[in-house]
Protein backbone atom coordinates (compact mmCIF):
# COMPACT_ATOMS: atom_id res chain seq x y z
CA UNK A 1 0.00 0.00 0.00
CA UNK A 2 2.93 2.37 0.48
CA UNK A 3 4.46 1.97 -2.96
CA UNK A 4 1.42 2.44 -4.37
CA UNK A 5 0.75 5.64 -2.32
CA UNK A 6 4.26 6.89 -3.28
CA UNK A 7 3.22 5.84 -7.02
CA UNK A 8 -0.06 8.35 -7.08
CA UNK A 9 1.65 11.22 -5.27
CA UNK A 10 4.16 11.03 -8.04
CA UNK A 11 1.73 10.55 -10.83
CA UNK A 12 -0.54 13.43 -9.08
CA UNK A 13 2.45 15.74 -9.59
CA UNK A 14 2.72 14.73 -13.30
CA UNK A 15 -0.81 15.32 -13.95
CA UNK A 16 -0.37 18.51 -12.45
CA UNK A 17 3.05 19.12 -14.60
CA UNK A 18 0.25 18.04 -18.09
CA UNK A 19 -2.11 20.47 -17.00
CA UNK A 20 0.13 23.56 -16.36
CA UNK A 21 1.92 22.68 -19.94
CA UNK A 22 -1.82 23.25 -21.13
CA UNK A 23 -2.25 26.27 -18.89
CA UNK A 24 0.53 28.00 -19.78
CA UNK A 25 2.14 29.01 -23.70
CA UNK A 26 5.28 28.06 -22.69
CA UNK A 27 7.28 25.78 -25.04
CA UNK A 28 8.17 23.76 -22.23
CA UNK A 29 7.67 19.93 -21.23
CA UNK A 30 5.22 18.51 -18.96
CA UNK A 31 7.73 16.73 -17.55
CA UNK A 32 9.69 19.54 -16.60
CA UNK A 33 6.93 21.46 -14.84
CA UNK A 34 6.35 18.07 -12.71
CA UNK A 35 10.00 18.06 -11.69
CA UNK A 36 10.22 21.48 -10.78
CA UNK A 37 6.50 21.29 -8.50
CA UNK A 38 8.00 18.22 -6.86
CA UNK A 39 11.38 19.68 -6.32
CA UNK A 40 9.97 22.70 -4.79
CA UNK A 41 7.42 20.87 -2.88
CA UNK A 42 10.78 18.52 -1.35
CA UNK A 43 12.18 22.37 -0.98
CA UNK A 44 9.58 23.51 0.98
CA UNK A 45 8.70 20.18 3.08
CA UNK A 46 5.39 20.20 1.33
CA UNK A 47 6.14 16.75 0.27
CA UNK A 48 8.65 14.41 2.28
CA UNK A 49 11.27 12.45 0.66
CA UNK A 50 9.98 9.21 2.79
CA UNK A 51 6.35 10.06 0.69
CA UNK A 52 8.39 8.99 -2.58
CA UNK A 53 11.36 7.67 -2.35
CA UNK A 54 11.00 4.26 -2.83
CA UNK A 55 8.64 4.58 -5.71
CA UNK A 56 11.43 7.00 -7.38
CA UNK A 57 14.04 4.42 -6.78
CA UNK A 58 11.94 2.20 -8.37
CA UNK A 59 11.57 4.49 -11.40
CA UNK A 60 14.97 4.99 -11.96
CA UNK A 61 15.48 1.45 -11.46
CA UNK A 62 13.68 0.76 -14.68
CA UNK A 63 14.06 3.57 -16.64
CA UNK A 64 16.11 1.45 -19.33
CA UNK A 65 13.13 -0.38 -19.96
CA UNK A 66 11.11 3.20 -21.00
CA UNK A 67 13.83 3.20 -23.99
CA UNK A 68 12.98 0.49 -25.49
CA UNK A 69 9.80 1.92 -27.52
CA UNK A 70 11.74 5.07 -28.31
CA UNK A 71 14.28 2.19 -30.39
CA UNK A 72 11.50 0.46 -31.67
CA UNK A 73 9.87 3.47 -33.09
CA UNK A 74 13.57 4.28 -34.64
CA UNK A 75 13.77 1.44 -36.01
CA UNK A 76 10.01 1.15 -37.44
CA UNK A 77 11.32 4.86 -39.18
CA UNK A 78 14.71 3.74 -40.31
CA UNK A 79 13.56 4.03 -44.11
CA UNK A 80 12.71 8.09 -43.12
CA UNK A 81 15.52 8.66 -41.24
CA UNK A 82 17.84 6.90 -43.39
CA UNK A 83 18.41 9.91 -45.91
CA UNK A 84 19.32 12.31 -42.61
CA UNK A 85 21.42 9.99 -40.82
CA UNK A 86 24.58 12.47 -41.80
CA UNK A 87 22.26 15.56 -39.83
CA UNK A 88 21.30 13.86 -36.63
CA UNK A 89 24.48 12.27 -36.03
CA UNK A 90 26.08 16.32 -36.18
CA UNK A 91 23.42 17.48 -34.39
CA UNK A 92 23.50 14.76 -31.52
CA UNK A 93 27.38 15.24 -31.48
CA UNK A 94 26.88 19.00 -31.29
CA UNK A 95 24.28 18.37 -28.71
CA UNK A 96 26.47 15.73 -26.38
CA UNK A 97 29.58 18.16 -26.49
CA UNK A 98 27.87 21.00 -25.75
CA UNK A 99 25.94 19.43 -22.96
CA UNK A 100 29.23 18.29 -21.50
CA UNK A 101 30.91 21.37 -21.85
CA UNK A 102 28.41 22.91 -19.98
CA UNK A 103 27.88 20.27 -17.11
CA UNK A 104 31.65 20.93 -16.89
CA UNK A 105 31.76 24.57 -16.47
CA UNK A 106 28.78 24.49 -14.13
CA UNK A 107 30.26 22.00 -12.07
CA UNK A 108 33.68 23.93 -11.84
CA UNK A 109 31.98 27.12 -11.35
CA UNK A 110 30.10 25.43 -8.12
CA UNK A 111 33.42 24.14 -6.79
CA UNK A 112 35.11 27.15 -6.82
CA UNK A 113 32.38 28.79 -5.26
CA UNK A 114 32.47 25.89 -2.61
CA UNK A 115 35.85 26.41 -1.88
CA UNK A 116 35.63 30.14 -1.71
CA UNK A 117 32.33 29.62 1.08
CA UNK A 118 34.92 27.51 3.07
CA UNK A 119 37.88 29.52 3.28
CA UNK A 120 36.06 32.20 4.15
CA UNK A 121 34.41 30.36 7.11
CA UNK A 122 38.01 29.15 8.02
CA UNK A 123 39.23 32.97 7.85
CA UNK A 124 36.40 33.57 10.09
CA UNK A 125 36.82 30.96 12.33
CA UNK A 126 40.67 32.21 12.79
CA UNK A 127 39.83 35.48 13.43
CA UNK A 128 37.17 34.52 16.22
CA UNK A 129 40.12 32.67 17.60
CA UNK A 130 42.49 34.60 17.44
CA UNK A 131 44.67 31.95 15.61
CA UNK A 132 44.25 30.25 18.84
CA UNK A 133 43.24 26.26 18.41
CA UNK A 134 40.41 25.63 20.89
Amino acid sequence: MKFLRQFLIILTISFLGEALKYMLPLPIPASIYGMVILFMGLLMGLIRLEWVKDAGKFLIAIMPVMFIPAGVGLMASWGILKSMLIPVIVVTVVAIITVMFVTGTVSQFIIRMDKKAEMKKMRVMEEKTDGRFL
